[in-house]
């Protein structure tokens, strides 16, 4: 009995501490050094002084880096949207496909991550560019048609940025949401259309609620990763297409104020850890008024 409680406990530490220190390296010890140059100030060119002073929160309150951070948080809440309307079909699609096809449909959604992140946003540039593959496509059709056409200008705008946000975050909208649908109890629509139900009520009263933990989820796969995005809004983007992780990286490479640049992201950080707890406030909402109903 000794031997196996020793045996359960030395498992237990092989699998508990080798996350534990990727977290602690990798995650907290840099967030802290972070943290702490959030409150420093720049002395010099290379010098950094822990003060503990507010003034760089203070500073990225300023209208320029605040509309930033505003527009960044628009765009990424329209990305989140888009990726919902097609992501919840999709999905749908998928857990409604017969097994031997969904394996395929699965694969087809996960491809896309097997291809590096900038060698998919230069593809975009050669779709989306005046000369590119779409306005190929709208020219040649306009010839089918025998009207005249004039190219698109469709990059370096904020729609080209949000265009290039969907297409990278759409998977992790719609896996989160296939989950959901999968371990759906599909009796239930058979009972509520058995009793009358609409094909708008099924969606409304029974699919949505019951999902909405895979929703939330989504949301918040695609939402958080949008807002810190930095590769597409700087390809696709134009200069006023910028979002609030370019305003960071140009502290941290071009102005060399990591205190600000510090500060900055650390704003970020706090509106992650917002998300992630009105996400677990929402849940915990959401238990308690099943256990009120069961009751």
């Amino acid at each position: 009995m000794m031997k196996q409680v020793g045996s359960h406990r030395l498992i237990f530490w092989l699998t508990f501490i080798p996350p534990t220190l990727w977290l602690l390296i990798f995650l907290l010890i840099p967030l802290s050094i972070i943290g702490s140059f959030s409150f420093s100030e720049k002395r010099g060119l290379i010098d950094i002084e822990l003060s503990w002073i507010l003034n760089n929160y203070i500073r990225a309150a300023d209208l320029i880096y605040l509309s930033t951070l505003i527009k960044s948080i628009g765009v990424a809440g329209i990305t989140t949207v888009i990726c919902f309307l097609f992501g919840f079909p999709l999905a749908l699609g998928i857990a409604s496909a017969p097994p031997r096809w969904k394996s395929i449909l699965l694969i087809a959604i996960i491809l896309p991550f097997c291809v590096n992140l900038l060698i998919r946003t230069y593809a975009l540039i050669a779709v989306f560019r005046t000369r590119g593959f779409f306005n190929f496509g709208l020219e040649w059709f306009a010839d089918l048609i025998n009207v005249p056409f004039e190219p698109l200008s469709l990059l370096y705008n904020d729609t080209a940025v949000i265009l290039g946000l969907v297409y990278v975050h759409l998977p992790f909208m719609i896996l989160p949401l296939y989950a959901g649908f999968e371990g759906f109890n599909k009796t239930l629509l058979e009972a509520a259309l058995d009793l009358g139900a609409s094909k708008l009520e099924l969606l409304t009263s029974i699919i949505i609620p019951i999902i909405t933990p895979s929703i939330i989820s989504g949301c918040i796969l695609v939402f958080i990763p949008a807002l810190g995005s930095y590769l597409t809004p700087e390809l696709l983007g134009g200069p006023n297409s910028q979002m609030i992780a370019n305003v960071i990286e140009r502290q941290f490479m071009n102005a060399n104020d990591w205190p600000f640049g510090s500060a900055l992201s650390m704003v970020l950080v706090y509106l992650t850890f917002g998300i992630l707890a009105l996400r677990y406030l929402c849940f915990n909402n959401l238990y308690l008024d099943k256990n009120k109903r069961r009751l």
